[in-house]
């Protein structure tokens, strides 16, 4: 199967990253610079997603890539799309909490993906039809599954940030949420999509994303048993929102964040 080949050079891809970012992870001379949307980059950053794009010009030239720090190349039939670290802000303060994330999109749909958190040791990968799994600590694969939680009021929940909610009009919206659900917290970044793909969440859902920032979750949380869409219901990986749970509840979250306005003021 042409996308166990391609899950493979994933797996590659995030080693080769990895390494970069690690080497670099913590040090007192880290390179930081500010781009113009005010957000930080840092040598990792580059250093990780030149390592990526060398490996694909040599073994997958026909490909295009989107990378968060180089842009776009090539076509888009099969576009390799890369965060080459997930959580800079987090990374760049010596924070464990950031990734590399690595997505094979064919026809602008996620087909394969790639987590890596290095600093914590733990990986996730899946593609369509060869499952959802993650790393042991013997370091044996083991397949993952979403929860069987069919209750909103039995529910955990990680919303990324308050302010990412407020500054998208839905702080109300994330109020209401929190009132509903058993627990809520922000775990932040790509590690709650991953504890929602291990059964350990229920929903999960931020703001102002780009592709490379959700695009490899999908496959992983897919293949899991989950659904991702953006926060209207779309399958798409190109409105700004996302918006994963179990599968089981997704109509019923989506139903809650998008209460008539009555319902609102009747919450209050």
């Amino acid at each position: 199967m042409i996308l166990a080949a391609d899950l493979t050079l994933a797996l590659r891809l995030a080693d080769a990253a990895d390494s970069v970012s690690m080497s670099r992870f913590d040090t007192d001379d880290l390179d930081v610079r500010a781009k113009p949307d005010a957000t930080f980059v840092t040598e990792a950053d580059l250093a990780a997603e030149r390592a990526i794009r060398n490996i694909l010009t040599a073994e997958r030239p026909d490909d295009g890539v989107l990378g968060e720090e180089y842009g776009t190349t090539g076509t888009t039939r099969r576009q390799w799309i890369i965060d080459p670290i997930d959580g800079t802000h987090n990374y760049l303060k010596g924070i464990p909490m950031w990734a590399t994330l690595i997505a094979l999109a064919v026809d602008g749909v996620p087909q394969v993906g790639v987590v890596s958190q290095p600093a914590i040791g733990r990986r996730w990968w899946g593609a369509t039809g060869l499952g959802a799994w993650t790393n042991t600590s013997g370091g044996e694969p083991r397949r993952i599954r979403v929860s069987a939680v069919d209750d909103v009021a039995r529910s955990s929940v990680s919303f990324q940030s308050i302010a990412q909610w407020d500054a998208a009009g839905h702080l109300d919206d994330l109020v209401r949420l929190s009132r509903a659900v058993w627990r809520d917290r922000g775990y932040g970044d790509a590690w709650p999509y991953m504890l929602l793909a291990e059964g350990r969440l229920e929903f999960v859902a931020e703001y102002d994303v780009a592709e490379y920032d959700i695009a490899a979750h999908v496959p992983i949380i897919t293949e899991a048993g989950g659904r991702m869409t953006s926060f209207d219901g779309e399958p798409t990986i190109t409105a700004r929102s996302s918006l994963a749970t179990n599968g089981i509840l997704h109509d019923a979250f989506l139903s809650l964040l998008h209460a008539p306005a009555t319902s609102r003021e009747e919450d209050r």
